[in-house]
């Protein structure tokens, strides 16, 4: 059954205020109109005033003292219950993310490893072919003929100096 934040907190016997300080930690959940389930109202906090009362009367009338410290210590066992479930649910899916993320990062490092790889073999190839070049620019370590004698000389043109003044 859905009911307002207002009837809950009269129901419950909680300030409106701590239903909302419940939600907003994430301990309490609201339907799409800002209206609460009262499965969760039992889940966070137990059986409503009202239903307790009724339930106290009838086990002060019907059982003793013991018996309403047992209701109440398997009531609270099982509000604990569920807690520890959600939590437990809550803790596998982060750890299901925590997985998919380092499988994600492990797939990464694997394509950088292999992009690294590429490169490395492309800066050995080119300093292969700069080795070859280097070697192939060297002068050879015999002596070079001289130049012929007999050569023309090519003149060079002289150039007339300009002067500032005229």
């Amino acid at each position: 059954m859905i009911i307002s934040v207002t009837k809950a907190a009269k129901e419950w016997g909680v300030s409106r205020t701590t239903i909302y300080q419940k939600v907003n930690d994430g301990e309490l959940s609201r339907t799409a109109d800002k209206k609460i389930d009262t499965a969760e109202m039992l889940r966070v906090f137990g059986e409503p005033i009202s239903k307790k009362r009724t339930e106290q009367s009838l086990n002060t009338s019907n059982s003793t003292h013991l018996d309403s410290q047992t209701v109440q210590s398997c009531t609270a066992l099982e509000h604990q219950l569920e807690l520890e479930k959600l939590t437990n649910e809550h803790l596998r899916q982060q750890v299901n993310d925590q997985k998919r993320l380092i499988e994600n990062y492990q797939q990464q490092l694997s394509q950088l490893n292999k992009t690294l790889e590429k490169a490395n073999a492309s800066i050995h190839d080119f300093a292969q072919v700069r080795l070859l070049e280097f070697k192939q620019s060297q002068p050879n370590d015999e002596p070079q003929p001289e130049k012929e004698k007999d050569a023309p000389v090519i003149p060079t043109v002289a150039r007339k100096k300009k002067r500032w003044w005229s």
